[in-house]
């Protein structure tokens, strides 16, 4: 089959894949950023205890988790517009990621307070903790350390699901492969080098969280 490449205009093209690859990387960042902030908020509503905080985190994640991450996107990029809010199409874009991946993070990060030893928050009432300081600085730093390899996966995900984002037009990797395609009619070319530069994300995250593990291992044990 690579005999059939032509990696000439594969080359040709790299500028475009890399400036692709570089709003890639910077848009997961901000949306997994954001992710993290949505899924904390919202997993802290639900085991709040308190109703009028729990009830609208479940509705949230529930709609969230169970419609797809294309009509959310297509609902913000054509619904709040028809409101009267007018928002670009990254921020937009953003938005989506952010508020789909972070329902996820807050089922994840559940799953992981519930595996943390009641000991634990005893010890910190025990210390005068408030609720709160007992949610960010006891529970939730374990909540994470238990939840990593989910975590990537979920980070892996959001990467791959910002692809999505080049169906408003905005510039990411998939949006460079439709360029190329569109412009020379190389589908072959333009998306295996759009899936190559993907893997390579995903090994670098892979790494990155390997060395934290480590660290981490490290850590516990000194």
């Amino acid at each position: 089959m690579l005999e059939y490449f032509n990696f000439r205009i594969i080359w040709e093209y790299m500028p475009l894949f890399m400036e692709g690859l570089y709003h890639t990387a910077w848009i997961s960042l901000v949306g997994i950023i954001g992710s993290l902030i949505v899924g904390m908020l919202a997993c802290a509503c639900r085991i709040s205890g308190i109703k009028l905080l729990a009830a609208p985190a479940v509705a949230f994640i529930e709609v969230i988790r169970s419609t797809p991450l294309l009509a959310q996107l297509y609902f913000l990029y054509f619904g709040l517009p028809s409101l009267g809010i007018q928002v670009d199409e990254l921020t937009t874009g953003i938005v989506a990621l952010s508020f789909n991946s972070g329902a996820y993070v807050a089922e994840i990060l559940r799953a992981g307070i519930k595996g943390i030893p009641a000991g634990q928050v005893e010890a910190a009432m025990g210390q005068g903790f408030n609720v709160y300081q007992r949610f960010f600085y006891v529970i939730l730093p374990q909540a994470f350390a238990n939840t990593l390899p989910p975590m990537l996966g979920q980070a892996i995900v959001l990467v791959k699901d910002s692809a999505v984002l080049s169906l408003i037009s905005v510039m990411e990797l998939t949006r460079a492969g439709q360029m190329l395609n569109s412009e020379r009619f190389m589908p072959s070319e333009a998306f295996l080098t759009v899936a190559a530069l993907y893997l390579l994300v995903y090994y670098v995250l892979k790494g990155l969280t390997k060395f934290y593990q480590m660290r981490m291992t490290r850590f516990r044990s000194a």
